[in-house]
């Protein structure tokens, strides 16, 4: 039976990857054949421009012939396989293109179902509620320290005509003061300590000796 059918082949089943490598090979080896038959085909070319027309030269031309319709030949069979090799080429990057879908698929799935968990914990009213009493309190702040920093017995507004007041007053005492010494040197008794010497006073001042001595 084994004979008719085959036997069942229980090796690992060849992928994409295998066969791009194995075709690859292959085509590899064929432009090795190609350079060997482009070799003997410059050489039979050499030799045949050194040649006179005869017998010898047309035995070469049949040799080259031969070697340019195997070159041919092979020319074709690496064009197939490296056609072959980028058909899969492009089916593996399908592929893989379809397994990053699923897996970003996948992933956007766990991680809406892991949001729905975590965000179906959280009470918005809560929050809100938690903000109303943040901006409270912040409120209640503002108004400690305003009142903290309040000044006392300190008036708040200042009438012009009051300020225009107080200089003119300033101003008639500075006036008046500088009249009282305008007669008056420094260092001199006022007048009317000049003419008489009180009695709890035991001599009498130097300028008064002075006008006596003048006298």
């Amino acid at each position: 039976m084994n004979r008719l059918f085959g036997a069942k082949n229980t090796g690992p089943k060849p992928t994409l990857s295998s066969a791009i490598s194995t075709t690859d090979s292959h085509v590899e080896s064929l432009d090795v054949k190609l350079a060997k038959l482009n070799a003997e085909l410059t050489t039979y070319q050499q030799r045949m421009s050194k040649m006179r027309d005869g017998p010898g030269k047309t035995a070469l031309k049949q040799k080259a012939l031969k070697i340019l319709q195997r070159r041919k030949m092979y020319e074709g069979q690496r064009d197939q396989m490296q056609q072959q090799s980028w058909n899969m080429e492009q089916a593996s990057m399908m592929t893989d293109n379809l397994k990053n879908v699923m897996t970003t698929v996948d992933v956007m799935k766990s991680t809406n179902k892991s949001l729905r968990k975590q965000y179906g914990k959280v009470d918005i009213d809560k929050i809100e509620r938690m903000q109303d009493e943040m901006q409270d309190l912040m409120e209640v702040g503002n108004e400690i320290q305003e009142s903290m920093s309040r000044s006392y017995d300190v008036p708040e507004d200042v009438d012009e005509a009051e300020l225009d007041a107080e200089l003119e007053a300033l101003g008639e005492e500075a006036e008046f003061e500088g009249g009282l010494g305008m007669g008056q040197g420094v260092g001199e008794m006022p007048g009317f300590m000049q003419d008489e010497v009180p009695s709890f006073i035991d001599e009498p001042p130097e300028g008064a000796k002075v006008k006596e001595a003048a006298g």
